[in-house]
């Protein structure tokens, strides 16, 4: 249940919608790979109507936008979570808690966790295992003391193990734990099935789960152009962000292969590409009706996801028809998300 301030302000919310509502913003909050995505569907949605007020977009990390989402209904709080992974059931839970109600879950497009070096890099090429062992806090259970990529196979050069990284509170932390690091653990330590079975969970998350902390992995926030600049600046350094930063800098930056496959849109379409994740909306049902111009906006982003559509040329892979069908039926219907489904 809403508390009494959050009635109010939900109140006064529907009724600014009524009467043109000029003075309160679209609000999204959350993920950096999905806030290029956003950001462009807000500036075609000012430009399709005269009058529009800017929606405000902030990248704040998918865990910290998810968060704010969930703190409310009403004036006060964000209409739309951008997230780069799926939302967690705890979330969910929270959102609930704090009156939220029925939310929409609209899976946008496809994309790429890429590694990403310098034109002007070494042209590593990495498996799953490699860069287990490379950025693993604990591989195989051990304290990691890898400095060069040699050290962790000796078919690769003796450059010194760099990596600039997403935060813990990334999406796009998260996808690369649970899509490259934990497959590689389980490659280069047949003992981890185990241990991820065992009824202690935190053996698992020790050894194949998180991420070292020394000078190897250096965390460079939520703006992936931090990452970017980065990689202009230290030919021998490798950066993990999202698809469509690489895309968008192909004329300084290349992606690294992993497992022998590229980091391309065919290949993150087609599933081959071993990194390939799902990005969402998360949009407040209590919202759709009472913010002006939030159905408007969520319709126009559905326009935009298509193959070869104005995302594609932000680096969005479209998802299959099926999919983007069952998306687009839940902005028109408000469907709401089935909470059973959620990790």
């Amino acid at each position: 249940m809403l508390g009494r301030l959050g009635v109010l302000a939900f109140a006064t919310l529907a009724l600014a919608a009524c009467d043109g509502g000029s003075s309160r913003q679209i609000r999204a909050v959350g993920s950096s790979t999905v806030y290029p995505f956003t950001r462009a569907v807000a500036d075609a949605f000012v430009k399709a109507k005269e009058g529009r007020k800017e929606p405000s977009i902030e990248s704040t990390g998918t865990a910290a936008g998810i968060r704010g989402f969930c703190e409310g209904a009403g004036y006060t709080f964000a209409d739309i979570a951008n997230a780069s992974r799926r939302m967690r059931r705890s979330e969910f839970d929270k959102c609930q808690a704090n009156g939220v109600g029925d939310i929409l879950e609209i899976p946008i497009g496809l994309d790429g966790i890429a590694l990403a070096e310098s034109n002007a890099g070494p042209k590593l090429q990495l498996s799953r295992k490699d860069i287990y062992l490379a950025l693993a806090a604990n591989p195989r259970g051990k304290p990691n003391t890898a400095r060069t990529w040699r050290d962790v196979n000796p078919k690769l050069p003796a450059v010194p193990i760099l990596v600039m990284g997403p935060p813990p509170t990334s999406g796009t932390r998260d996808a690369f734990v649970e899509l490259i690091l934990e497959p590689g653990c389980l490659e280069a330590m047949p003992e981890a099935k185990e241990l991820k079975a065992a009824a202690d969970p935190a053996l698992f998350d020790n050894a194949c789960r998180r991420v070292r902390s020394d000078d190897a992995f250096v965390e460079k926030g939520e703006d992936d152009n931090l990452i970017v600049q980065g990689l202009t600046q230290n030919p021998n350094a490798l950066g993990i962000f999202g698809y469509s930063y690489l895309e968008e800098n192909l004329n300084r930056l290349h992606g690294v292969p992993i497992d022998g496959v590229a980091p391309a849109y065919d290949a993150i379409a087609s599933g081959k590409y071993p990194g390939v994740r799902t990005l969402y909306l998360y949009v407040k049902k209590r919202h759709l009706k009472a913010v002006p111009g939030l159905e408007d906006f969520l319709n126009l982003y559905a326009t935009m996801w298509a193959p070869g559509g104005p995302l594609a040329k932000h680096g969005l892979i479209a998802l299959p028809q099926k999919v983007r069908d069952r998306s687009a039926e839940a902005i028109q219907l408000g469907l709401p998300l089935d909470a059973t489904a959620l990790p």
